[in-house]
């Protein structure tokens, strides 16, 4: 697995997560959800993405969108 596939696969766990904590828990956790698209949306524009530098230090292999 490739840091690109990496960020993506924890983004949607992250996304599924915070849906359903805010179903069973609090609808503040729907601002996790809102956290995780906009750092998607702005690392489409910039590159810059956390979790692809903590990913990359773990050992995964650079994809194409991030190096």
């Amino acid at each position: 697995m490739n840091i690109d596939r990496a960020v993506m696969a924890f983004a949607g766990l992250m996304v599924l997560a915070s849906a359903a904590l805010s179903y069973f828990v609090s609808p503040y956790w729907l601002l996790l959800t809102a956290f995780v698209g906009l750092n998607l949306l702005q690392s489409s524009f910039t590159g810059f993405c956390p979790a692809a530098m903590v990913f990359g230090k773990l050992g995964f292999k650079s994809g194409c969108a991030f190096k």
